[in-house]
């Protein structure tokens, strides 16, 4: 059946950086093999926007969706703040163990992750 990788996290943004990742989700993986993993609430609170995601996929998949996550920190800011889309993914490898993807200034910075968090991978 091949390796298979636990991904799960979160982004927030504004309501204009949603419609960006929202069209970039959209314009990949049609078949929704992957893709389908992101969640969109219905009504989002205050002032920020939350985009979640959660997905086991294939090993050989990952690279797509870590190109994918790097589009999405690429998304200007919207106004003045100069905010920008950021986000935590932990991605737990059953071969490779544990890792955490930040998206932040406009990168996705990949790491190992805490081992605060070995109880997921249980």
């Amino acid at each position: 059946m091949g390796v298979l990788v636990s991904v799960r996290g979160w982004l927030e943004c504004d309501d204009r950086q949603l419609a960006r990742i929202k069209e970039i989700i959209g314009s990949e993986d049609r078949d929704r093999t992957y893709s389908g993993g992101w969640g969109f609430p219905a009504r989002q609170y205050n002032f920020a926007t939350w985009v979640f995601f959660g997905a086991q996929m294939r090993a050989g998949s990952l690279d797509w969706f870590r190109g994918q996550l790097g589009r999405v920190a690429r998304i200007p800011a919207s106004d003045e703040d100069g905010d920008l889309v950021t986000g935590l993914f932990l991605v737990s490898h059953d071969v490779e163990g544990m890792g955490e993807w930040q998206v932040r200034d406009g990168a996705v910075v990949t790491g190992p992750a805490s081992g605060r968090y070995r109880y997921l991978d249980a």
